[in-house]
């Protein structure tokens, strides 16, 4: 899941119709729910296609806070040549390798980065007023032609900036892990093996009870990984 950022909003969608429906529709879901509370799912808002995606593939594989320097600093290195406070894919294509590498992106990020400015420029990025009217399975088609971009960073993209409200991530290992917590009987402290962690079929056929609020189910099994790793409090003896 995306590390969370400042400038967000609640989603536009209904969400406490979506827990009524859910908790009615699936009991079992409806106890983590209990459990966890009120939905504080955020939409981050302001971003484009382009910036969204930029910050999406910097965090990839990282931890939130070596992620979030790598940001930091990239942007910081554009604030000679633009006053919005973000560089333009413009401006990505025109830096020096040694910019990019010097705010800590590694050679494959970079290319990445490079390759998301052009596919801007050229179109294959859409426009925000643009990417709002697409379905999800298209923008999902659309912007996975961006080196290193896959199926997955495109879902958080519709999640936490696009705010669609039925995104299934069944590649999310934090997902996999909380579906097997809330229905195949994983125990919170048991080691995770590949064979313990459901296969995709079998979360979207469960996910037919859902529709069409997968993306405040994703929210609430990514809770669910948390509450497995908060110790229980020692008994006094």
């Amino acid at each position: 899941m995306p590390h969370p950022q400042s400038n967000a909003r609640a989603p536009r969608y209904d969400v406490p119709l979506a827990l009524a429906q859910l908790g009615a529709s699936d009991p079992k879901l409806g106890k983590l729910i209990s459990r966890v509370g009120p939905c504080t799912l955020k939409i981050a808002s302001g971003q484009t296609p382009f910036e969204a995606l930029l910050r999406a593939i910097v965090y990839q594989q990282l931890h939130g806070k070596a992620a979030a320097a790598i940001h930091e600093r990239l942007i910081d290195s554009f604030a000679s040549v633009t006053d919005r406070g973000h560089p333009d894919p413009q401006h990505i294509l025109d830096c020096p390798n040694e910019q990019l590498r010097s705010a800590g992106l590694s050679h494959s990020k970079a290319l990445s980065i490079r390759d998301l400015a052009a596919r801007t420029l050229d179109g294959t990025v859409p426009s925000l007023a643009r990417i709002r009217r697409m379905p999800d399975e298209a923008i999902i088609d659309q912007l996975t032609q961006v080196r290193g971009i896959g199926r997955w960073t495109v879902e958080m993209m519709l999640i936490f900036r696009l705010g669609r409200s039925n995104v299934l991530p069944v590649d999310d290992y934090g997902v996999r892990k909380g579906f097997a917590l809330t229905f195949t009987g994983l125990k919170p402290h048991q080691k995770v093996t590949p064979d313990l962690l459901p296969k995709a079929d079998a979360m979207l056929k469960r996910a037919r009870k859902w529709q069409p609020w997968c993306s405040i189910v994703s929210w609430y099994l990514w809770r669910a990984c948390d509450l497995a790793a908060v110790k229980p409090a020692s008994k006094d003896l």
